[in-house]
């Protein structure tokens, strides 16, 4: 046996297994680890349980935008929601022989073999507990699932979902059912895989989840040539994804990896040979990195991925999947997309019908703000419109979706009446500026790009950051660069005139950039960007020499005027066009996040009670085009942001390029 680096000997506990609060268990050194602050909280409370007796305290939210943002629904495609035309028929398979789930002992239409995990799992001192307790060890893995699936003949996508970590006596596999039964319905196989033998383990069992994927498809396979099975001839194996939640979100990415793989990366005796069309993965909610073969994050290649997180996740409570998505390579002009979202006011569990709103166990009620959660049916809601829509556009090829994962503001009939930050790169996109190429503010990330900024009162670029204030393993740390800009276009003093030029933010191209990209007037300017809760104070007055001073500094203020710009481009020969940037999007500050009860608990918790999540804003060249016919973007030239539109205020970007469309 090969054994796994840094499994402790853990027994199987009896409460509910949260990502965070498994940081508790002693590390790969025999060591405690450190703990979260919820964490901390928990055992506080779990001493003291009169903590929050009596005590209550009002919930910080930002007041909804949906009304308006989701008012106009532009999209002309069927709702991805919505039941599809195929009957469905469900069944089980597995081993025929488990002790502790018996619809996988009594119920199953297809046996299937066990698998030998022992080279890449050990339990150490913990073995002998846990196959007392479920009856086999790693050395039999069984392979069991329930299956969703449309009656006809096919071939027919095949779509494989698996949990994250919870209580094994509180199977989590039957909580995908309203996906299962959805996607089957539209013509896809929907199969919720039973991983809850590996819950409880630490460090994470997120590479084996990974592996577990890969054999689960191999015994697909089987099922597929085989004339006496029911799925026999019934696989797409062209059209293969991935759904994974929380600890199984980051296991899609194992996956991914290990298919392209020839062996383990943490032990070359053990052997791969996958090779799977694997074309997409969605993560709900995942954790990021509890897994890093040679101490390294997974990248994901060639593969579309699907991202989304609630901003009241009580477990893992930042939206460390956004570090995978800046971590998915697409191939320049494949078809493959990265898509991410984040949901306000939804949390860990109600993705999941069986885990449902407390997402840190029995005791949640005392200490997480359950109310103002969004209800469950439109949490599920939510994933179902998402998820059906990517894997229309990914599995189908179904174009009408693209525009919607874009913009979501397309599709407003369809969404559950919430906000949402949305996010989308295609295989088209070229970065003029990422920010992370050097510490020189003045470069871009293609050749040649300069970079300069007139009139702002902050000019710099940092280290992007999540919510977490655990920052063990850089886990606080979204692992991007930033632009921030401030900007303040009056003086100070009462009654006093606005100060000249406004602020602006300028991207000047090499000249022949844009034609040797193929720039054209289907391309499209990305921009990623959200804004800021600080406000730069007035300018004040310049002095006789005609240089500005400094700013007068201002306190946050949430309740400032809405933020707005211009975007500006300008071509070879000067002609000039320019568009709101809010006409592409809702520019919002930061979202206020309170999942405590008390908010008094939180500050302790947390650096901030929001968490810096980007927007994405793409803006057809064709608009510039309608508003000055004679621009011409094969010589784009110049972009420019202008704060125009806003007095004062701040924000972030993340990056600016074209998607060159096609």
């Amino acid at each position: 046996m090969s054994p796994k680096a840094g499994t402790p000997n853990q027994a199987l506990p009896n409460h509910h297994f949260s990502d965070e609060a498994m940081r508790i268990a002693p590390n790969s050194s025999g060591q405690t680890a450190s703990r979260s602050p919820l964490t901390n909280l928990m055992a506080a409370l779990a001493l003291a349980p009169v903590l929050l007796a009596g005590c209550g305290g009002s919930v910080l939210l930002t007041p909804s935008d949906h009304e308006t943002v989701l008012a106009n629904h532009t999209i002309e495609a069927p709702d991805p929601g919505e039941r599809g035309p195929h009957e469905v028929s469900f069944l089980f398979y597995g081993s025929g022989t488990d002790r502790t789930r018996a619809e996988y002992r009594d119920s199953v239409t297809i046996v299937t073999d066990t698998v030998d995990a022992s080279r890449i799992i050990n339990l150490g001192g913990a073995a002998e507990e846990r196959e007392k307790y479920w009856g086999f060890g790693p050395d039999a893995f069984p392979l069991n699932g329930r299956v969703w699936y449309p009656e006809g003949d096919g071939p027919f996508p095949l779509v494989l979902i698996v949990h994250g970590n919870h209580n094994p006596s509180n199977p989590s596999d039957p909580g995908y059912e309203y996906l299962g039964e959805l996607l089957a319905s539209r013509g896809m196989i929907g199969v919720s895989l039973d991983m809850n033998f590996v819950n409880s383990l630490h460090p994470r069992e997120n590479d084996v989840r990974g592996w577990l994927f890969l054999r689960h498809l191999d015994a697909w396979k089987g099922f597929h040539e085989d004339p006496d099975n029911p799925f026999h001839d019934k696989v797409d194996w062209e059209r293969i994804a991935l759904i994974g939640h929380s600890r199984g979100g980051e296991a899609v990415g194992h996956a991914a990896a290990f298919n392209r793989l020839t062996h383990y990366p943490d032990d070359g005796s053990v052997r791969f040979d996958f090779d799977y069309d694997i074309r997409a993965l969605v993560a709900i909610a995942p954790v990021d990195g509890q897994y890093r073969p040679m101490d390294r994050f997974v990248p994901v290649e060639d593969a579309s991925y699907l991202v989304f997180h609630g901003s009241h996740d009580g477990d893992v409570t930042a939206f460390h999947g956004l570090r995978q998505y800046d971590r998915v390579a697409l191939s320049p002009g494949s078809r493959h997309i990265r898509s991410a979202v984040y949901v306000y006011r939804a949390n860990h569990g109600q993705w999941n019908e069986v885990w449902g709103a407390r997402d840190r166990g029995p005791r949640s009620a005392r200490i997480l703000d359950l109310e103002h959660l969004l209800a469950p049916e439109h949490q599920r809601r939510f994933a179902e419109v998402y998820v059906s829509a990517f894997l229309e556009y990914v599995l189908r090829e179904d174009d009408r979706y693209l525009s919607f994962l874009r913009d979501h503001r397309t599709g407003g009939d369809w969404l559950p009446p919430t906000m949402y930050i949305t996010r989308l790169r295609t295989g088209n996109f070229r970065p003029l500026a990422d920010f992370s190429e050097d510490v020189d503010l003045t470069t871009g990330t293609a050749p040649g790009v300069r970079l300069r900024a007139d009139s702002m009162a902050t000019w710099r670029e940092g280290e992007l950051l999540l919510r977490s204030r655990d920052n063990v393993n850089g886990s606080g740390s979204q692992q991007i660069q930033a632009l921030h800009l401030g900007w303040s276009n009056r003086l100070s003093g009462e009654d006093t005139p606005a100060l000249g030029p406004p602020a602006s933010f300028h991207l000047r191209l090499p000249e022949t950039l844009a034609a040797e990209w193929g720039v054209r007037a289907d391309s499209r300017l990305e921009i990623t960007l959200g804004g800021d809760r600080s406000t730069p104070g007035p300018r004040t007055p310049p002095e006789d020499d005609g240089e500005d001073e400094g700013m007068e500094p201002r306190a946050p203020n949430n309740d400032d005027e809405a933020l707005d710009l211009t975007i500006e481009v300008e071509d070879a020969a000067g002609v000039v066009a320019s568009v709101p940037l809010s006409r592409y999007g809702a520019i919002r500050r930061p979202l206020e996040i309170s999942i405590m009860r008390r908010r008094d608990l939180e500050p302790g918790m947390f650096d901030n009670q929001w968490e810096q999540i980007l927007q994405d804003y793409s803006i057809p060249l064709a608009d510039f085009i309608d508003e000055a016919p004679d621009l011409d973007p094969t010589t784009l030239r110049e972009i420019r942001l202008v704060f125009d539109r806003t007095e004062a205020g701040s924000v972030v970007i993340g990056e600016i390029g074209i998607d060159l469309g096609g």
